[in-house]
């Protein structure tokens, strides 16, 4: 009568002794070629040749485990041919004749309890890639059941199991009949969230989860609450961990349980009730709900953080800044940040002082104050700042600031000088995305801000400033990057000489136009000394090829000016190469560039430290 075969999940080896005459066996595999082959050779990559053992003893490993190899692929009726050239037995020759293969007749595959209803489920079932007609692969069959497995936990199915799991293959057919059924049981919902050790109102943290008790069960849902309270830079540590519910009645412990609670199912829980009464039990205790409260455990932030950075740049020369953040002031979570930024050009002592509201990642109100001192080119001015924000985190990843500003800037620029009080308002939208932020392989980031002073409310100067910047980084393939911005800004005002020039436009530098000077285009008074202009433009297109290891080459061309008209004469165009090496403190960049219109100045130097944005 023929035999019929039934497999189930699991794949036994055998292995030699070890001899102290051994060495790793070399296999090769004629007949057959592709996955099979090497299946093969992979699972006899641990067998050792010994030329003290028998050739009878080892090759009856081999054949057993090249069978299990080709049976995995649905070749049950191939046939072996061995030899070992060398009486040492360190090399095997395989001779296959695979035979016909194995292909799928039957599959049952089907889903019980509430997984029935569930989207994630039926998705699942609708990508079987087992197919009637198919060779059985058994890899296959083992990554569906997997699947299945792992959506159960990840969706809250604690109690499911496999009622049916098995793979009926009939040789003398040439058949396999494929029989799988996942029952799910019930799902489990989110109890309610506990949280420890927090030295921030409990309430500001449940703003936080993404969920509601009673909701279906989502790990998901775990990872963006774990993500969540790390964002806000409260804690240096964070566990999110779910378990079971000890309170409701359990009958038949699953493994689940007692992963979560560390207890182990004794022999008197199976005899809690028998019969008619446990029958009736399950059934009451199916048809309450399933619920798993979440444990989260917090580690305070330190209350003082304190960094130091020294750099360089060919924009502003050498640099360092000093940073002093307390990321929690009090049990609401206000936060303050202060920082000394110096540099030959530029002197800057700037702070923020931040108040979350109900939901500290999406509202927050900023209190920014700052003063400023720059000397460069034909600028000269001291600055004083304070801004009141109101920002807003929306769910596609855009931001928005409506603040007030309120600038006191004494300033002297070319032949212009005055002292002036600004009081505008403005509002700002932005958004950054990028994968990798060291050194991204896919981003882009857009900014748009808009500013409105008038005498009317008691400022010096009236105007209607707009900026705007786009910069784009794709990839083509693994070795070739591209990067292209965009950036501009337009004034329309009559007091132009009251615009102080931290709100009048300059171009050129590293990340402007590569070939000038920091901030050395404008417009020009009659003695040749800049400006500001009104309005500016500026474009840049970069390419990048890897070239070995961290390093990559780059060539690119910028261009762009400020200007007080809306298109201006001249646009101002640099070109050049350069390398970029992606360093443990992040991309260094060095680039030499060509400005084409510029002849006392032919060849440019730029050097900065930094990812793009």
């Amino acid at each position: 009568m023929p035999q019929l075969k039934v497999l189930r999940t699991g794949l036994t080896l055998l292995t030699l002794p070890l001899a102290s005459h051994a060495w790793a066996l070399d296999v090769e595999v004629n007949g057959i070629s592709g996955a099979p082959a090497e299946n093969i050779v992979n699972i006899l990559s641990d067998l050792e040749g010994d030329s003290q053992a028998t050739r009878e003893r080892l090759d009856g490993v081999v054949r057993q485990r090249a069978e299990q190899a080709l049976q995995a692929f649905g070749y049950y009726g191939a046939t072996l041919a061995t030899h070992y050239p060398d009486k040492d037995n360190a090399r095997v020759v395989i001779d296959v004749k695979p035979g016909k293969r194995t292909r799928i007749t039957k599959v049952d595959a089907g889903l019980e309890g509430d997984a029935r209803h569930d989207d994630a489920f039926t998705q699942a079932m609708a990508d079987n890639p087992l197919k009637v007609g198919d060779p059985l692969v058994q890899s296959r069959y083992e990554g569906f059941k997997g699947r299945l497995s792992t959506l159960a936990l990840e969706r809250g199915y604690f109690d499911a199991r496999f009622s049916q799991q098995r793979i009926e293959v009939r040789p003398w057919e040439e058949s396999a009949r494929i029989y799988l059924e996942l029952d799910s049981g019930t799902r489990y919902r989110f109890g309610h969230v506990h949280f420890r050790g927090s030295q921030i109102e409990p309430e500001r943290l449940r703003n936080m989860v993404p969920f509601a008790p009673g909701d279906p069960y989502l790990a998901g849902d775990l990872a963006t609450l774990n993500q969540n309270l790390g964002q806000t830079d409260w804690f240096r540590g964070v566990a999110v961990r779910p378990r079971v519910n000890e309170d409701s009645p359990s009958f038949a412990p699953s493994l689940w349980w007692q992963e979560a609670t560390g207890r182990e199912t004794t022999a008197d829980n199976s005899r809690v009730l028998g019969g008619p009464g446990l029958r009736a039990a399950r059934e009451l205790t199916d048809s309450q709900p399933k619920v798993v409260p979440v444990d989260v455990e917090v580690t305070p932030a330190d209350r003082h953080q304190f960094e130091v950075g020294i750099g360089y740049a060919t924009d502003v020369g050498p640099r360092t800044q000093f940073s002093w953040t307390m990321p929690w002031l009090n049990r609401y979570g206000h936060s303050l940040t202060n920082s000394l930024y110096l540099s030959s050009p530029e002197q800057r002592l700037s702070g923020e002082y931040t108040i979350p509201l109900a939901n500290p990642l999406r509202d927050s109100y900023h209190l920014r104050y700052g003063l400023e001192s720059v000397d460069n080119e034909d600028t000269k001015s001291f600055e004083s700042s304070v801004q009141l924000a109101r920002h807003w985190e929306f769910a596609n990843g855009w931001s928005q600031d409506l603040y007030w500003q309120t600038t006191y800037e004494d300033f002297t620029q070319a032949d212009q000088k005055d002292a002036v009080l600004l009081l505008y308002p403005g509002i700002s939208w932005s958004r950054t995305r990028k994968r990798n932020p060291t050194f991204p392989s896919w981003g882009d980031r857009q900014q748009l801000t808009l500013e409105w002073s008038d005498p009317a409310w008691g400022s010096d100067a009236r105007f209607v400033r707009t900026t705007f910047s786009t910069q784009w980084i794709r990839m083509l393939g693994s070795e070739n990057r591209f990067l292209w911005r965009l950036g501009g800004g337009a004034m329309a005002t009559d007091t132009f000489d009251q615009v102080p020039p931290s709100l009048r436009f300059f171009a050129g530098g590293d990340q402007s136009i590569r070939g000038y000077g920091y901030e050395s285009l404008s417009p020009e008074n009659a003695d040749g000394k800049l400006l500001g202009g009104q309005q500016m433009l500026t474009g840049s297109l970069e390419y990048q090829r890897h070239l070995s290891g961290n390093f990559w080459g780059a060539s690119f061309i910028d261009s762009g000016n400020a200007f007080d008209d809306w298109w201006p004469n001249t646009l101002k165009t640099g070109a050049g190469l350069g390398i970029r090496w992606i360093s443990p403190v992040g991309p260094i960049r060095f680039d030499i560039a060509h400005p084409f219109d510029d002849e006392e100045d032919s060849w440019r130097l730029h050097f900065s430290i930094g990812p793009e944005f």
